[in-house]
């Protein structure tokens, strides 16, 4: 790898591992960059280096539907992601490309979701997220096809909970959003499948969090 684009990967992992610890002892400055040797390194689709730019950073609590003021943060299943468990979402964007990177506490211990950015902001129904943001868009909706539902084409966050309901995931992709079409991120009940006929789909939709990212055209 060149040092400058050494250098990019470094910068870019450190920005977005920042939520990490999401509040893990109190906040972000508890938080660990990631390690080539592990650790918590965000994953890097299709082997890209994160980009260097600027850093969106969203957070907020999950309440029930009707919760006043919850509009944004909503709990569609309270055993898997109680009401008062926090998420922050970081976008990291650059000239070649972007990261994003959720954190979460508070959220059923031990437990496997599946995590995707959603085309709509949450709403009352676990659907009216939308479907997957999808780089290059999948002709055949819903779309189960592993040539467009995959980790590199969508920005899949899943992870694995620890025993204080604690978890972080990361990804950064050679390309950004498409301007307003990518609107929310959503927590499903179990981790996402890849095999064809399945692929990308990870449940019911436990909840949502409306994040307003930042896109491009």
């Amino acid at each position: 790898m060149k040092p400058a684009l050494r250098k990019a990967t470094v910068a870019g992992v450190a920005a977005v591992t920042a939520a990490a610890a999401l509040l893990a002892g109190g906040g972000p400055s508890t938080a660990r960059a990631g390690t080539a040797d592990g650790g918590d390194a965000v994953a890097s689709a299709g082997g890209h280096d994160a980009p260097r730019g600027k850093d969106r950073v969203f957070r907020g609590r999950f309440a029930p539907i009707g919760t006043p003021g919850g509009a944004r943060t909503i709990t569609y299943d309270q055993k898997l992601v109680p009401e008062g468990a926090r998420i922050e979402v970081r976008q990291h964007t650059g000239r070649d490309g972007m990261a994003v990177r959720v954190a979460v506490r508070g959220v059923a211990r031990n437990h496997t979701f599946g995590v995707h950015v959603h085309t709509r902001p949450c709403g009352a129904r676990p659907d009216d997220s939308g479907p997957h943001y999808q780089h290059r868009k999948d002709p055949r909706q819903p779309s189960t096809d592993p040539r467009y539902a995959n980790p590199y084409n969508e920005v899949w966050l899943d992870f694995t909970s620890d025993e204080e309901g604690r978890g972080h995931a990361g990804s950064v992709h050679p390309w950004t959003f498409r301007k307003g079409e990518a609107r929310s991120v959503v927590l499903h009940e179990s981790a996402t499948h890849t095999e064809p006929g399945h692929a990308g789909q990870a449940g019911a939709r436990a909840a949502c969090f409306t994040v307003p990212f930042s896109g491009r055209g």
